[in-house]
This record gives C-alpha cells, structure tokens and sequence, in this order.
C-alpha cells in the first residue's frame, strides 16, 4: 500500500507520541506501508523544521532523522507535472504525486484537500479516520492469528464487542 504524508502530518507525527500521525508515522517505519515523496516535499518539510515556532516543539535530532528516511522512502519522486487541481496552489504537488506514483492514499489535514476526495487512484483522507482503519486492520490480523481450532481468543478485543467468531471452521 502506497501513501503520502502532507508535510503537517509529518510534523504532527513527530510532536506528539501517541497521535494518529505518530500511529502512521509508525506504521511506515514498520514496513506495513509504502511511503511517497519527492524532493519538492522533502525540501519543504525541511524550510518548516528550521521555523522558530516549530523548531522548539520538535524533539531533537527527529528532524533530520525523518529527512533522512523520507530520501531513502519506497518511492522519490524527482520532479512533477502538476495536477492542477488542488484548491490551493501550495498544495498541487501532492496530489501531483498521488497521480505520478499511483498512491493508494495521500493522508492530510488541509480541509480543502479533503473536498476533493480522491486523485487519480488515491483516497485523500484525514490520518485519524486511516489509524482507526491501520488499527482494525491489525486487530484483524491478531483473530485470525490467534484463533484455535473450536475457540476464538485474542487479547485486543473490548468486553463491549467481543470478537467475530463466525468464520472459524471447528
């Protein structure tokens, strides 16, 4: 699975620990996604870093971590012809890369990028709603892998919602 980070989820994922983008952030690192970028974003991302505002709420040393992860990503893209699309010119560049790599998701929090809902293959989405699917996704993974023969057992399900046994053959 393919996906981008806006630049703001990137900063997000690095300030707070236990965020939705730290989740995604996460999951990348992981390999449970394939990462997007280009030298445009990595180079913006690098300009925000360096703002004072912005500069002290970021652990030290992450930053340019990530720079060099995003360099060493799945997919770099060199340079983009524009989409045009995107409500503000800022923007275009994403959904530029959407079209370019065929990303599966292009993952923001800009509103007015959320009104245009998909580019090319690309779902553009808010990282919370993406974590919430991340997190089922492995929950899902954990049943079937710890399912026995006649039983259903897992030790991330709620009391509230137990989980779908149905599909387990005894």
């Amino acid at each position: 699975m393919l996906v981008i980070l806006d630049k703001n989820v990137l900063l997000s994922g690095l300030r707070a620990g236990r965020s939705p983008p730290a989740e995604i952030l996460d999951a990348w690192r992981k390999g449970r996604l394939g990462l997007v970028t280009s030298t445009e974003q990595i180079e913006e991302f690098r300009r925000a870093v360096r703002y004072p505002q912005l500069a002290s709420y970021l652990p030290r040393g992450s930053t340019g971590r990530v720079v060099n992860e995003l360099r060493s990503a799945e997919v770099v893209l060199e340079r983009l012809r524009r989409a045009g699309d995107a409500p503000d010119p800022g923007d275009d560049y994403l959904l530029a890369m959407a079209i370019a790599a065929g990303a599966d998701f292009l993952f923001t929090r800009d509103k007015p990028l959320h009104a245009v809902k998909r580019v090319g293959h690309a779902r553009i989405v808010r990282p919370r709603r993406f974590a919430a699917m991340l997190a089922r996704r492995y929950f899902r993974n954990r049943m079937t892998a710890t399912a026995g023969s006649a039983t259903c057992t897992t030790k991330s399900h709620t009391p509230a919602k137990p989980p779908d046994c149905s599909t387990i053959e005894k």
